[in-house]
């Protein structure tokens, strides 16, 4: 089926900023609280919120096989669970449906105002129910900063890094979506100098500047997917701020990796963008050198040319944009890294997250970590207010954000906008 939702030349009778992340050729999906207090899955084109589930009910999908409540539910695990034939079915009735040349529900004023919303009309919810998140260290340079800062910078990485996809498990239930505010997390660190550890808040909190991607049923226990195989199982991406707490990091992570110091939480982006809304943004990936074992060789292009940056926001002061980087930097792409997760007969589900792991460029300035920002802590970064930062402070908000951009459409994702508070204080009982 083709993605006639991408045509670059379609336009929408719906007012659309051309410096919007959302034009019509975008479609995202997502899910959000409407005024009537009624969760629905939606779309955005501009700034208006669209509910799905309306549309539905009121007939402008008929001809597609759906069924009557596959929009009426507090996340989008069984839409995407549908495939990949739904998702390209749905998007290109919804580009249909609002195109400019198109009046049937332009002209139909009391179905616009059952189905259309203005932003500030809604609350956006978490888009899934994320069953499994795994997290992947696969960009070459921050791997090599990191290895620099704590081993030998001859050998900053690991024997096994160029060889497969490195990752880990981490923990689904301290995924927040935007502006949902987190707490400085505790744990045992050891100070240097030291000979025994210390328990209190981390003082070293960080933001990691990430991607994530969203599957549906890929495989039954036992089954690898085929690296071939693997982008039809990939519904579509998010910004990602996966925080780490540096100082309880350092302690923990020998022998088994990171625990504590990375499952306090982690933020994303509320519209998934779909990967077919991602096709013209394809980009190559680096080179590979030594070349991987033919499990893990892609053919053709499967990078994606993603502007991603982060900002960082004092309480009460203005934003100051600390990084700019590019998700096609990194090293092992979104099939490499599904294929590797699955070699072994692991299944992935609908709704299962696979973080890309920080996202550093080649340039200081691109780095997606304030760990590599201040290399440390050695060079803090001033913001606009005059104050430094090390790390991240108290009541500090950290903002992300992506689009991708040709001369034809400006596709993004808005962003992810997430403060932190000091270490949870429950409140006593009377």
């Amino acid at each position: 089926m083709p993605i006639s939702a991408n045509d670059p030349n379609r336009t929408s009778w719906l007012y659309v900023n051309k410096y919007s992340d959302f034009p019509i050729q975008n479609i995202p999906f997502g899910v959000f609280l409407t005024r009537e207090d009624i969760i629905t899955i939606g779309t955005r084109i501009g700034d208006t919120a669209i509910d799905l589930g309306a549309l539905h009910q009121l007939g402008y999908f008929d001809g597609i096989p759906l069924t009557d409540d596959i929009f009426l539910q507090d996340s989008l695990n069984d839409f995407i669970a549908d495939g990949r034939k739904t998702w390209r079915a749905v998007r290109n009735r919804v580009a249909e449906i609002f195109d400019s040349n198109n009046e049937t529900l332009k002209n139909n004023t009391k179905h616009k105002e059952i189905i259309c919303f203005r932003l500030d009309e809604i609350e956006m919810q978490m888009p899934v129910h994320v069953g499994d998140y795994t997290d992947f260290y696969s960009s070459k340079e921050h791997a090599t900063n990191v290895g620099s800062m704590f081993r030998d910078p001859d050998n900053a990485l690991l024997p096994n890094w160029l060889h497969i996809p490195v990752g880990y498990h981490g923990r689904s239930s301290s995924i927040v979506t935007t502006h949902i505010p987190i707490h400085r997390p505790q744990g045992q660190t050891m100070p240097e100098g030291a000979d025994k550890p210390v328990f209190g808040p981390s003082k070293l909190v960080d933001f990691e500047l990430e991607m994530a991607f969203i599957t549906t049923d890929a495989n039954d226990l036992g089954e690898p997917i085929p690296i071939e195989e693997a982008e039809e199982y990939i519904f579509g991406l998010v910004v990602f701020n996966d925080w780490s707490a540096r100082d309880i990091q350092k302690w923990e992570y020998v022998p088994l990796g990171p625990f504590l110091a990375k499952n306090f939480a982690s933020s994303m982006s509320p519209w998934i963008v779909t990967l077919d809304a991602l096709e013209p943004f394809r980009v190559a990936s680096p080179k590979q050198n030594p070349e991987p074992l033919p499990y893990l060789k892609t053919k053709g292009k499967h990078s994606f040319d993603i502007n991603l940056e982060a900002s960082i926001i004092p309480k009460g002061g203005k934003e100051t944009t600390v990084c700019k980087t590019n998700f096609k930097y990194m090293y092992w792409n979104m099939a490499q890294q599904l294929a590797h997760h699955t070699i072994n007969g692991c299944p992935v589900n609908a709704g299962d997250m696979m973080g890309s792991g920080t996202i550093s460029g080649p340039t200081e300035d691109s780095y997606g970590s304030m760990l590599e920002l201040t290399w440390k802590g050695t060079k803090p970064v001033k913001l606009k207010d005059g104050t430094e930062r090390k790390f991240i402070n108290d009541y500090d908000t950290v903002v992300m954000r992506g689009y991708c951009e040709n001369e034809d459409v400006r596709i993004g994702f808005g962003q992810v906008k997430t403060q932190l508070l000091p270490v949870f204080n429950p409140k006593k009982k009377k």
